[in-house]
C-alpha cells in the first residue's frame, strides 16, 4: 500500500520548484493533492494547472487552487477546494513564498508588507480553517516552511527572516494546541534551487540542491514513517538532513533568588550565561 493512500494534502506555492517537487512525490505515493499557486506562465497559464495536468497524466490525482494566499478568502478557500474535490484535508504544507531583497534601510514599507503578507499571514490564512476542520475530524499533519535566513539571518532579508522566524514562533504554539487534537506540526527549513538559483549553478550543484531530496524528507514528515513526532524543526537539502532546535546555557540564578547579584556579578558569570559553541551562519548548512 503506498504511504499515503487515501490522504489528501494541500501545498502552497506548488506551481514550481520546492512546491511542485512535494506536489509530485506526494501525489505518486497515492494522495490526492490540492496544488495552490497564482502564478502564471509566458503565455498566462496558472502553473498550478500545469503541475495537476502532469500528476493527473502520471496517474495521480489533483486539483488546481489559484487563490492569492495573502487575504482571508483566498486562504480559506484551499481547504474548500480539498473538501469539493476529495473530501477531505489530512495534510497540509505551507509552502509559499516571496522574496523582496534589500538592505534594511532600502526596504519600502511595501517590501515589506508584501512578503509579510504572503510569508507569514498567508500561513494563518490557510492554517486556521484547515486547523479547525482537522480538530473535528480525527487530526492531521502541518508543515510549515521556515528559512536558515530566519533562524540564524541573512544579510539583505531582514523582511524575508522576520517572516520566516514568525514561522517557528507559529510552529511552535500550534504544536501545543494541536497535541490533543492528534494535529502533528512540523517547522521545515529547506534548501534547493529555484527558478532563481538554478541559472547561477552548474550541473553539479543542481544535482546536489536539487527540489527532489527536499521532497523525500517531507513525504517522511507527513506520512506515518514519522510516528507520532510533533514540533521538531527539520533542516533538509540534498546535502544533509538535521534537527535545528533552540537550546539553553547553563545559566544563574536571578536576581530573584539571589539578591546580592549586580551587574558586576553578571559579567564574572558569564562563562556560565552563555553557550560555548560558535553562532551558526547561513553558509553552516552548505556542510
Amino acid at each position: 500500500m503506498a504511504l499515503l493512500e487515501n490522504k489528501v494534502a494541500i501545498i502552497t506555492g506548488a506551481g514550481r520548484g520546492l512546491g511542485e517537487a512535494y506536489a509530485k512525490c506526494l501525489a505518486e505515493h497515492g494522495a490526492a493533492v490540492v496544488v495552490n499557486d497564482l502564478g502564471k506562465d509566458e503565455s498566462g497559464e496558472y502553473l498550478a494547472e500545469q503541475v495537476v495536468n502532469a500528476i493527473i497524466a502520471a496517474g495521480g490525482k489533483a486539483a488546481a487552487n489559484t487563490a492569492d494566499i495573502a487575504t482571508m478568502s483566498g486562504g480559506a478557500s484551499l481547504l474548500q477546494t480539498a473538501l469539493d474535490a476529495f473530501g477531505s484535508a489530512d495534510i497540509l504544507i505551507n509552502n509559499a513564498g516571496i522574496l523582496r531583497d534589500k538592505s534594511f534601510l532600502k526596504l519600502t514599507e511595501a517590501d515589506w508588507d508584501s512578503v509579510l503578507g504572503v510569508n507569514l499571514k498567508g500561513m494563518f490564512t490557510v492554517t486556521q480553517p484547515v486547523f479547525a476542520w482537522m480538530k473535528e475530524n480525527g487530526g492531521g499533519v502541518i508543515v510549515n516552511t521556515s528559512s536558515t535566513s530566519g533562524l540564524v539571518g541573512n544579510f539583505g532579508q531582514l523582511n524575508y527572516a522576520a517572516a520566516k522566524a514568525g514561522v517557528f514562533g507559529m510552529s511552535n504554539v500550534l504544536t501545543i494546541e494541536g497535541a490533543k487534537a492528534g494535529i502533528r506540526v512540523w517547522t521545515l527549513a529547506p534548501a534547493a534551487t529555484s527558478a532563481l538559483t538554478a541559472p547561477l549553478m552548474n550541473d553539479e550543484q543542481k544535482q546536489l540542491l536539487d527540489p527532489a531530496h527536499v521532497a523525500e524528507a517531507v513525504l517522511y514528515m507527513v506520512s506515518e514513517l514519522s510516528g507520532d513526532k510533533t514540533g521538531h524543526c527539520l533542516f533538509a537539502s540534498g546535502q544533509s538532513i538535521r534537527e535545528l532546535k533552540l537550546v539553553s546555557a547553563e545559566g544563574i540564578r536571578g536576581r530573584g533568588e539571589n539578591n546580592d547579584l549586580t551587574a558586576e556579578g553578571i559579567a564574572a558569570a558569564s562563562d556560565a550565561i552563555f553557550l560555548d559553541a560558535p553562532t551558526m551562519v547561513i553558509n553552516d548548512f552548505a556542510k
